[in-house]
């Protein structure tokens, strides 16, 4: 299936689209595409993500979503020359690192609080706000040559933004050794973290994503939207109000005409037909 574009993600008109956006079946596939600056987030590719997140938010045709990426790198963070650039101004670049900051927190966020699950396909490093990127994702399949890291502290400029998903993914102690030495994590080892999900071989993990991506498609996408916005509220509570907040969404998802469909397909032996309500 041929890649469709759209050039205003472009960062001008001559330029290569910086996001690309295939449709297979009902999963969406972008890619990130800036492979000549190692797919690092620049205004543009940050802009580019939140539009298209914001648009599949509202396309009930989409049931998943993977993120992946052209060239040898994943992404590697911020992109460090277009923040230097901004240094020129009279405020010595507050406003625009600002701006970049905000908008990319914004979009990680829209990660989360998106309907569909996000699966990141790591094709190599994924370094500071590119490691941000993959642990924003709720769930990540890498090739074995992917490695990870949040190496800010080496050039002075401490990954605080990507610390915040970081922190959600692994332990404590893990967590606070990439950020304090900048360390490449090897795949095996981020696996065993809890960043990762699945290993692959090298060149597979495209494809392994998009698999995954469609054996969840395959569920009620009203179950999946449910469980997904109930997972991330539930992990910021207490115990007991977890269990309190987790009991009244099992009420209202067993009020929901596709609990009503599993549950009676389940006991009649047969397939469920999902209506996603």
């Amino acid at each position: 299936m041929p890649l469709t574009a759209s050039t205003s993600y472009a960062a001008s008109k001559t330029d290569e689209p910086v996001l690309l956006h295939e449709r297979i079946g009902a999963i969406a596939v972008l890619t990130l595409n800036r492979p000549q600056q190692r797919n690092s987030l620049s205004e543009a590719l940050i802009a580019a993500l939140a539009a298209e997140l914001k648009v599949i938010a509202a396309d009930r045709t989409v049931r998943a979503v993977v993120i992946a990426a052209n060239g040898s790198a994943f992404c590697a963070g911020h992109d460090l020359k277009e923040l230097t650039t901004a240094r020129a101004a009279p405020d010595h670049g507050r406003a625009t690192f600002e701006r970049i900051m905000n908008d990319c927190v914004a979009m990680m966020q829209a990660i989360l609080a998106l309907p569909q699950p996000v699966i990141a396909a790591i094709n190599g490093v994924a370094t500071a706000a590119g490691c941000q990127l993959v642990a924003s994702c709720d769930l990540a399949v890498a090739s074995s040559e992917a490695k990870f890291a949040t190496p800010g502290v080496d050039i002075g400029l401490f990954c605080s933004t990507p610390m915040v998903a970081l922190t959600r993914n692994v332990a404590r102690k893990h967590a606070m050794e990439m950020l304090l030495t900048g360390i490449l994590v090897p795949a095996g080892d981020a696996q065993r973290m809890g960043l990762i999900n699945r290993v692959v071989a090298p060149g597979n993990e495209r494809n392994a994503a998009i698999e995954l991506a469609q054996q969840i498609a395959a569920k009620s996408a009203l179950t999946v939207k449910i469980g997904k916005q109930a997972f991330y509220r539930q992990t910021e509570m207490p115990l007991a109000d977890a269990y309190r907040y987790a009991a009244s969404v099992m009420v209202e998802n067993m009020l929901a005409r596709d609990a009503e469909e599993g549950i009676g397909a389940f006991i009649e032996k047969r397939k469920p037909t999902w209506e996603d309500r």
